[in-house]
């Protein structure tokens, strides 16, 4: 319902009047399915953003941006950098042996990701 009033019913807003908190935009869910919002802004603002939350407990982030892969390169390569390496702990008996579905930056791959691309140039 929230995602609906924002978007007003299809009525013409203004990029400033979707935005949710400080770099938080509602304003996805117009042009594309699923998750309406998104964090905004320079890799530093974006880097700060996922810290706060982060530090208010939430542990699990799904990032995504267009075109996936070109965005995924530009995330690891501008925001990963900035945020704090943190391993999460291994549980006892886990036994997945993933990765699973689609995965990026799995394991600090960014980094080695990072040295072969400056390899092959």
């Amino acid at each position: 319902r929230r995602m609906a009033a924002l978007h007003a019913g299809g009525a013409k807003r203004k990029r400033e009047d979707l935005e949710i908190s400080p770099n938080l935009w509602a304003g996805v869910g117009l042009v594309r399915g699923g998750a309406g919002t998104a964090l905004v802004g320079d890799a530093k603002t974006v880097a700060a953003r996922i810290e706060e939350y982060a530090g208010l407990g939430i542990d699990n982030f799904i990032f995504s941006g267009y075109p996936h892969l070109e965005e995924s390169y530009r995330f690891a390569e501008l925001v990963f950098p900035l945020l704090p390496r943190k391993q999460r702990p291994r549980l006892p008996g886990q036994t997945l042996t993933g990765p699973f579905g689609e995965v990026v930056a799995n394991l600090d791959a960014p980094s080695r990701l990072t040295s072969r691309l400056v390899s092959q140039s």
